[in-house]
């Protein structure tokens, strides 16, 4: 029997993105710095959409557009270039559909370089909820859901339905971190915070320990912690894994994460055990941060295969050996990355 329900079901705000990289660092007040590095591509959900959609996932996006140049060009991508479904999305007349501005700075701390980025956004809230864009609620394998302090009605519904929910959440501006936000977790069936996150809402020191609190909570839990890997609990299997992030030059970090929760998902759909789920996870992230950020740096299996085609460091090739039986036979065509200046001469995929 078909079985027509999609991969993947997204809804959350889209957002243009202008990335600008290359600089010596942020602009003081009364500057003007120059740099020479710039990219643009969707952003916001758009990048959870396209990571998904590039591994070949048949994913479904409920999103607002306005009716400008950006939001045409936003359509143009998803739907024209990437085969994202936007049935459910709702164009706005007479709303701006929002900008935002990242300055990719520099790395800072030595050894253990951090690379960050400062946003600046221009925006208004959409005109429709989440609620009022997924309706009665679509049938999906899985949905991808960004957790915030007042639960969305859709999610029950979701789950009610059949639905598989991997959720992730986002730094809180009040430093609250309120604890009532991991209720939500009992709807969901995974959740993939960052070890920064995972600290601040279980109250504990460690990524480690911030596993075990959540591990209690969801089936399946992962805890993110950047240039020290990831490490995540199955409860269904009795799995653990831990495992290192890739020495990958950073080019600009955004969306990273975004790309880090698709591949999970794509690798669950799969069946993969989740030391394999968790390293295609941190690889497919690593791959990404090597492009301007936003939606169009996510790899889809075509980035992961030539990765794996060039790879020559024998412990990498150990580790990574599970590709040999995972990657298609075709792997699809070259994937469009954000235009850039300087356009890269070499024209990397």
């Amino acid at each position: 029997m078909h079985d027509d329900r999609p991969d993947v079901l997204l809804t959350g705000l889209l957002f243009y993105d202008l990335v600008l990289t290359g600089l010596g660092g942020p602009p003081a007040p009364g500057e003007e710095i120059w740099t020479e590095g710039m990219g643009s591509s969707p952003g916001g959900i758009a990048n959870l959409a396209v990571a998904a959609a590039r591994f070949g996932l048949r994913t479904s996006l409920a999103t607002v557009i306005g009716d400008d140049f950006y939001g045409a060009y936003c359509r143009h991508v998803l739907a024209g270039q990437e085969g994202i479904d936007l049935s459910l999305s709702r164009t706005a007349r007479d709303w701006p559909t929002p900008v935002t501005v990242s300055l990719a700075l520099p790395p800072t701390g030595g050894a253990l370089a951090v690379h960050d980025r400062a946003l600046v956004t221009h925006g208004q809230e959409p005109p429709y909820s989440q609620d009022e864009l997924m309706g009665e609620v679509p049938q999906a394998h899985t949905a991808l859901v960004h957790l915030e302090a007042e639960p969305r009605g859709w999610l029950a519904k979701a789950a009610a339905n059949g639905t598989q929910i991997y959720a992730d959440v986002g730094w809180d501006p009040t430093r609250q971190w309120s604890p009532d936000l991991l209720g939500q977790l009992s709807l969901c069936h995974a959740f993939l915070p960052n070890e920064t996150e995972a600290m601040a809402y279980t109250r504990t020191d460690s990524a480690v320990a911030a596993l075990g609190a959540l591990a209690d909570l969801v089936p399946v839990a992962v805890v993110t912690r950047g240039g020290a890997g990831a490490v995540a609990v199955d409860q269904t299997t009795g799995e653990y894994a831990d495992v290192p992030a890739l020495d990958i030059d950073v080019l600009d970090p955004t969306g990273a994460g975004d790309v880090f929760g698709a591949s999970f998902v794509a690798a669950s759909l799969g069946g993969w055990p989740l030391e394999e789920r968790l390293r295609f996870a941190s690889l497919a992230a690593g791959l990404s941060v090597r492009h301007h950020g936003g939606a169009l740096a996510a790899p889809g299996w075509y980035g992961v295969d030539r990765w794996w085609r060039s790879l020559t460091d024998p412990a990498l090739r150990e580790a990574y050996g599970f590709l040999t039986d995972r990657l298609p036979a075709d792997p699809g065509p070259p994937v469009h990355h954000a235009p850039v200046t300087p356009p890269d001469p070499a024209r990397r995929h």
